[in-house]
């Protein structure tokens, strides 16, 4: 067994880039690799791009969540994950936050008789959505909403999305952006979820492509809506909701996801943080695009589409709190269940 393990030697799942330098580039939300060690501790060796800047990993140790660990670019970069007892243990390390508060480069593991572990044989669930699938502002409980830096609230790990797939027994990636929306953005006119989609790390002016052959989903969710209804920040000037357009986008938007994995189940999921008029227009909107896919690929199963219970979210600046992705979750359980059956 070996006592090092390169980013190389690594099996990531999520979005990720392998450097020259063996380093593994966790990119996406909740992106993760497994292995095992003997004894009481192991290493990880990480860098950050940004000296200055810091981001968070969190892991669970022999199948039972730990915490979250803040890792700062002008730490000596490296942290130990301890176990309680000699023996056999298992991490499984995630990053807890989305891609644009930047990649996580993990440079190596050390430690004693490690072994790289690849995720078992089973479904793959990619979510693509918002800062609510993000896990963004959802966990306040080491810096309190308003404080800190927009990503110091982030858990991907328990967003709703991980949670459906760990019930379930599936594999899942998070492809989300916060504050992105189908054809327009929170407080921008983008650019959008379906123009960064292709882009390795969401960046409309990055350069790196993602290669779509790398997983096969056997579902891909969408949840988008929320900010393309949002009022913005009620200084910067917006239009109203254009439901036309929406749905326009959407369409093209399904069209895309299918060409990139043409046997993969659609499903639609609406906003939680929608009430009233505004939950009663997301909810004919995606109607329409069901209706619209349906149409166009006939042959297909049909689209599946979700329209979550509205909920008063418990978490920062209005988004769902840790507890309320764990009652999304429930929600979506059976849903998902029907789908990859």
């Amino acid at each position: 067994m070996a006592d090092t393990l390169t980013g190389r030697d690594l099996f990531p799942t999520g979005r990720y880039m392998v450097s020259d330098q063996d380093e593994v580039e966790l990119i996406s939300s909740a992106s993760n690799f497994g292995f095992r060690f003997k004894g009481k501790a192991c290493r990880i060796s990480f860098r950050l791009a940004d000296p200055q800047s810091h981001n968070y990993l969190q892991y669970e140790l022999d199948g039972v969540y730990q915490k979250r660990i803040k890792i700062s670019g002008d730490s000596d970069g490296s942290f130990l994950i301890s176990a309680p007892s000699d023996g056999n243990h298992t991490v499984w390390l995630y990053k807890a936050t989305e891609a644009h508060t930047g990649p996580v480069f993990i440079r190596s593991v050390t430690g004693d008789h490690l072994q790289a572990l690849k995720r078992p044989d089973a479904p793959m669930i990619e979510f693509i959505g918002d800062s609510i699938t993000c896990g963004a502002a959802s966990d306040a409980s080491e810096t309190p909403c308003g404080g800190g830096v927009y990503h110091d609230q982030h858990n991907a790990y328990f967003a709703y999305g991980p949670r459906v797939a760990r019930a379930l027994k599936t594999n899942f990636m998070l492809s989300s952006i916060s504050g992105y929306g189908v054809y327009r953005n929170w407080n921008s006119d983008g650019p959008p979820v379906p123009q960064v989609y292709e882009k390795a790390d969401f960046q409309d002016n990055a350069s790196r492509m993602w290669d779509f052959t790398a997983y096969a989903p056997k579902v891909v969710s969408i949840a988008l809506g929320t900010n393309d209804m949002s009022n913005g920040d009620g200084k910067k000037a917006r239009p109203p909701f254009d439901s036309t357009t929406f749905v326009n986008r959407y369409v093209d938007f399904v069209q895309l996801v299918k060409s990139k994995y043409p046997k993969a189940r659609i499903a639609l999921l609406s906003s939680p943080m929608m009430n009233g008029k505004r939950r009663a227009t997301l909810q004919n909107c995606l109607s329409a695009v069901k209706g619209k896919v349906d149409a166009l690929y006939p042959s297909d199963q049909p689209v599946a589409v979700h329209f979550f219970n509205p909920m008063q979210a418990g978490g920062c600046t209005g988004h769902p709190s840790v507890e309320d992705h764990g009652v999304m979750a429930e929600e979506l359980i059976p849903f998902f269940r029907k789908l990859l059956e």
